[in-house]
């Protein structure tokens, strides 16, 4: 009965190969945070193609392991270890993309951070929401601006990897993940038009929650529905040569109506208590 609900909820999206091959070959792919979950499942899915994978994240010996495993099977991949919430290995690592051989054609903005917590067990922790604010919102921003003028010369693709909860009325205990995550989104969508005007292409991909060793330190989310990783990789793969503008689940629409209920609800309660 669990995996009928998980099979409604997150209907497997099916890529076409073909197109999928066309749309990528000769091309060079960023993705972050690809040492694991979304990310190594996107190069996974690209692994057969004559492509470049540009691969970063923290784990250096994850990303050469992914690379062992995909090379044989015909993309090539080139990979940078650090942490892009570092001022300095932030710079380091645009220094190492401006110095490919190939330029850009896709951006895969994966990387990130989520946090659980009260905020009445927050007022020690303002790192939290620093170290959030910077893998979520300050390192795909300054990665973005580096990268712009190279994008608007291959006509290239940016795919920002999104959660439903941007779309959705803010939730107790998700300040420091909701707030980083909606703050690029705006971003993302208010440069699209300027974007756009200039021949990038950009789709925003909001996921529902997805079974990656990100939530696994969160104990509520081990027995609800979660989309797989992989499924959330074919999403973002099949992104790249439909050039859709945004995915979103097919319920998100009574997310939202459910969302604001539940919001409002929570007021009143808190109200009725002081009463």
């Amino acid at each position: 009965m669990y995996r009928l609900i998980e099979t409604i909820l997150f209907f497997q999206k099916n890529i076409n190969k073909n197109k999928l091959h066309t749309a990528l070959t000769g091309k060079s792919i960023l993705i972050t945070g690809a040492s694991s979950g979304i990310g190594e499942q996107v190069a996974y899915q690209l692994a057969d193609i004559p492509c470049q994978l540009i691969l970063v994240a923290r784990r250096g010996e994850r990303l050469a392991e992914i690379k062992e495993k995909i090379e044989p099977k015909g993309a090539k991949v080139t990979f940078f270890q650090g942490d892009l919430r570092d001022e300095a290995e932030m710079k380091r690592f645009l220094t190492f993309l401006h110095d490919l051989p190939t330029d850009l054609d896709f951006v895969v903005n994966n990387a990130g951070l989520s946090i659980k917590r009260s905020l009445y067990e927050s007022f020690d922790r303002y790192h939290d929401f620093t170290r959030t604010m910077a893998i979520n919102y300050f390192a795909p921003v300054q990665l973005l601006l580096s990268l712009i003028p190279v994008l608007e010369k291959q006509r290239g693709h940016i795919i920002n990897v999104s959660t439903v909860n941007a779309l959705l009325a803010p939730v107790p205990y998700f300040s420091a993940y909701q707030a980083s995550k909606s703050a690029f989104d705006v971003w993302l969508r208010s440069a699209q038009p300027e974007l756009k005007s200039q021949g990038i292409s950009v789709t925003s991909i909001y996921l529902p929650l997805v079974r990656t060793p990100m939530i696994e330190p969160t104990a509520a989310y081990r027995n609800i529905p979660a989309m797989i990783s992989s499924d959330a990789a074919r999403i973002i793969c099949k992104s790249m040569y439909t050039k859709k503008k945004r995915y979103q689940p097919w319920w998100l629409i009574f997310g939202q109506l459910v969302s604001i209920f539940l919001t409002s609800f929570w007021d009143m309660s808190k109200n009725n208590r002081r009463k």
